[in-house]
């Protein structure tokens, strides 16, 4: 793995006599690939099979108690029948009423046997059905809970396991294709096909997300970037939604630095609540002034952060707006002072 970029490779050459690697392929669309399958399991077409399930658990319920009514009927009428023989017996005959006797204690204790058997299958509590309106909601979000960045990687990694016995993996070079075999849990087995990328190609990202990005690792982590594509609906080249993986990736190939907080703690760009901390404003102030132009600023994203130069905030605008703030603090946002009002009187 590079720069926490997956990658898989066969080295069994390598590591016998130094050959070549005969499979080598990038792993995050191999990845995406088999998130998707794994999701499609237990996604909305597996509400149905849960549900199907469920009832045939309580139907296999049903059917074992009805088969235990029966043994329960038969052994009672085999006791009370030895009971007949014995009681019929003659009592002089020790012998016949002995082995009559010790028939119908027998009776007795298979049929307390098979008694108790069904006070365990009723005092069994059954595992509840689940409403399949609430297995269809739970589906429909468990996209958005999977690729949410406060997932536990732990949890996802024993879904995998659990569903998943391995993944086979081999290049159909006829096809220029990577075939991917999934051995699920069960004995299934499910193939999927995805084009092996040609040396050189590449899918790339718009040019206006790769703007973005160089302007929010002024302030921002890869997690927290990916997270803000993310929010705004954004995609990668391949279609797939932001991760703090991708996102290094992406940096790496338009040669966009990380970003790393200043080693003096004077940060040369600050997030909007930072920002108004230094001409002792109130955020909603300085986003309404850098709204409407009073103030050089960046925004990224429309459903993003503001970005600040430390530079812009010590400016003779930024005490200008200071300073008119502070003559009219009931509207921390303040007004032009040349603005008239609809309630000022005209002479």
């Amino acid at each position: 793995m590079e720069n926490h970029i997956p990658r898989y490779s066969c080295n069994r050459a390598w590591m016998d006599n130094g050959g070549a690697h005969c499979i080598a392929f990038g792993g995050l669309r191999v990845d995406d690939a088999i998130e998707e399958s794994l999701l499609g399991v237990v996604g909305p077409g597996a509400v149905a099979a849960a549900t199907a399930a469920a009832k045939g658990a309580r139907e296999r319920r049903d059917q074992v108690r009805d088969a235990l009514s029966c043994d329960l009927e038969a052994a009672r009428y085999a006791a009370d029948r030895a009971f007949r023989q014995y009681d019929a017996a003659d009592p002089a005959n020790r012998l016949v009423a002995s082995e009559l006797e010790a028939r119908w204690n027998r009776a007795l204790a298979h049929a307390a046997e098979v008694e108790a058997k069904i006070a365990m299958h009723d005092a069994a509590t059954p595992a509840p059905i689940a409403d399949p309106v609430s297995l269809g909601v739970l589906a429909s979000n468990l996209k958005t809970v999977w690729d949410a960045p406060t997932t536990d990687a732990r949890l996802k990694k024993r879904i995998v396991r659990t569903l998943i016995h391995e993944v086979v993996a081999d290049i159909d070079d006829a096809a220029s294709e990577i075939v991917l075999i999934v051995h699920w849990v069960g004995g299934a087995h499910s193939e999927l096909r995805l084009p092996k990328r040609r040396r050189g190609q590449r899918n790339s990202t718009s040019a206006d997300i790769v703007q973005a990005v160089r302007q929010l690792v002024l302030i921002a982590s890869d997690d927290l970037i990916a997270g803000l594509l993310n929010r705004n609906g954004l995609k990668t080249g391949n279609g797939n939604r932001w991760t703090r993986e991708r996102v290094t990736s992406m940096r790496s190939n338009y040669h966009i630095a990380v970003f790393k907080p200043a080693e003096d703690g004077i940060e040369p760009w600050l997030n909007l609540g930072n920002a108004a901390k230094l001409p002792k404003i109130a955020p909603k102030t300085l986003r309404l002034a850098a709204e409407a132009g009073e103030i050089e600023s960046i925004h990224p994203l429309p459903d993003g952060p503001w970005i600040f130069a430390h530079t812009w905030l010590i400016t003779t605008a930024a005490q200008s707006i200071a300073e008119r703030a502070r003559q009219n603090p009931k509207y921390p946002a303040g007004s032009h002072p040349a603005q008239q009002t609809l309630f000022s009187s005209i002479t």
